[in-house]
Order: C-alpha cells, then structure tokens, then sequence
C-alpha cells in the first residue's frame, strides 16, 4: 500500500508529490492527460518566479523531472473511481486497475469551458488561449477578441485593452453579466468595444486564427469579426464530479476546503484548480500542492 496518491499532474499535483516525496513519503502521481496541465497551452509564460520567460511545456517537463527525481511514480492513466475503505485506507480505480493508499490527494483541475465549434481544438495555442496574464503579451499592437460576458471575460479584456491595437467582446446574451465597476472601467476604454446578443458560429483561418464568423441572435444576420487571437472566457468546469460523494462541493462544482486544503473525509485533501478559491495561477497551484502533501504527511502520522 502507498502512502499518498495524487490524482492529477498539474503544477498542483506535481508539486505535492515533490513535498511528500521530500518527507520520504511513497506517493503515485496519476493523470490521465498531460503532465503539466493547462500551462502546456502556453507558448511563453513570464509570471512564475525565477523564469523570466519559459514555455508552458519547458515548464512542465522540469517540474515532471523533479518529481521522478524526488522518487515519485507516475501513470498515465484515467481515474474512475475513488472509495474510502473501512480501515480509513483508499481504493483508486483506473482503467489500468486499482491502486490502494493511506491517503489521497485531489489535484484535478479545472477545464476551460471552449464553444466545441469545429477545428477548436487544433487552435487551442494557435490563436485560441484562454489567459491574458499568460498569453496577451503575443498579440502586443494586434487586434483580439474576448468571447463572454462574465466577469472573467471583462477582465480579460481590461487587460488586453492595455497590450492589443484593439479589443472586442462577443456576448452572445444581450448585456454583459460583469460586475458594474468592470463595466464602467471598460466604457473608459477607447479602444474596445461591446457586441451583444451575438454567438459565435465559427472560427476563421487555416491553422492559425484569422477572425470569428458571428451571427445576430436577432436577425439571423452572419458577419466576420477579423482578429489575431481569441480569448475565450465562458467559464470553467472543475473536474470534481467523480468524488462528489466524499468532498463538499459548492454551487459551481469547486471543492470546499480551508486553507490546509484538508476535505470533510480524513486523509483525503484537495489542491490547486479543483479548489474553491479567488486566484488559480500556477503559483497558487503549487501552493496548494506543497500545503496539501504536507497535509497529508502530518495526518499519516497521527
């Protein structure tokens, strides 16, 4: 039986098996996609500390070496299953077969909610992004788009106002849903503008984004939005679901937790994206990473 598994191998994830492994804890990593989570969407990222800039995947590839350095296994598998056993152990099951540990650690994550239009995916890094802090630098004196309304979209936007020649917001409802005073900073805004009541219907360009193809939910009528990237900002899903019967889950999907990350089921903790909290960035992340194993290596002492 292990120690500690850690479903997930994002910043958060890898991290906390850094920490565990440093208290001479065993501990499996799983992830059923790719190391290193979403910042493997980043072609140059210049907001963690001691990078001045690196890639998402340069990043990811140095925090999966140090983790196997540490010791720490890893699988690439796809978690199905989770169960606490009368003993207070852990049963995992993947579609590889079942693991067993005396403690738990969630790192999940959370996807970016994407339109699921034709040719999306092959975007994603080519034009699509969904993280102005990460990404706006790129399109420095270019023309983008942000689709969404919500608060997240407006500041996006704010932010990008201050990097692109010009910034669109595609709502597809009749109003903006951001807060009033990112409203009202936008309005001061010259160079962006509001188009409501508008879905988008489609992506322009061939291999790289070359604009939107959107379509008044009015009147029917289609037109073309030209730009050089698109920032998506529909909301997030976090990647709970499977766990709901052993951690409280708010009203969006987000694990409930203090700041020790600990869950309402002893020896079962959460990290990172999956978490309910304010900032989710990679520092967070691997903050989270680092409390939780932590965490988990003073309740496997107890």
């Amino acid at each position: 039986m292990l120690d500690i598994i850690v479903i997930g191998g994002g910043p958060a994830g890898l991290t906390a098996a850094i920490y565990a492994r440093r208290a001479n804890r065993t501990v499996l990593v799983l992830e059923k996609e790719t190391f290193g989570g979403q910042i493997t969407f980043s072609p140059k990222v210049e907001n963690i500390p001691g990078f001045a800039d690196v890639s998402g995947n340069e990043f990811a590839e140095k925090l999966l070496d140090q983790a196997l350095a540490q010791g720490a296994r890893i699988d690439s598998v796809c978690v199905t299953s989770l169960r606490r056993e009368p003993d207070g152990s852990f049963t995992v099951g993947t579609d590889a077969g079942e693991h067993t540990a005396r403690a738990v650690i969630l790192a999940t994550g959370s996807k970016h909610r994407s339109l699921g239009l034709p040719g999306e995916e092959e975007l994603i890094g080519a034009g699509i992004s969904f993280c102005a802090v990460c990404d706006g630098a790129f399109y420095q004196g270019a023309p983008v788009a942000v689709v969404g309304g919500g608060n997240s979209a407006l500041q996006e936007a704010i932010l990008l106002s201050d990097l692109a020649s010009s910034v669109t917001i595609v709502q597809d409802l009749d109003q903006l849903t951001g807060e009033e005073s990112l409203q009202a900073q936008l309005r001061g805004k010259t160079n962006v503008r509001v188009i409501t009541g508008a879905r988008v219907e489609g992506y322009l360009g061939d291999g790289e984004i070359r604009g939107l193809r959107i379509r008044d939910r009015k009147s029917g009528e289609v037109s073309e939005l030209l730009c050089d990237g698109v920032f998506l900002a529909v909301g997030l899903i976090p990647q709970n679901e499977p766990f709901a019967d052993l951690i409280d889950l708010d009203g969006r999907g987000y694990a409930e937790s203090g700041e020790d990350c600990r869950t309402k089921t002893p020896g079962l903790f959460v990290a990172g994206d999956c978490r309910q909290k304010k900032i989710r960035q990679v520092v967070t992340a691997a903050a989270d990473g680092a409390v939780a194993a932590l965490a988990a290596c003073d309740y496997l002492k107890a």
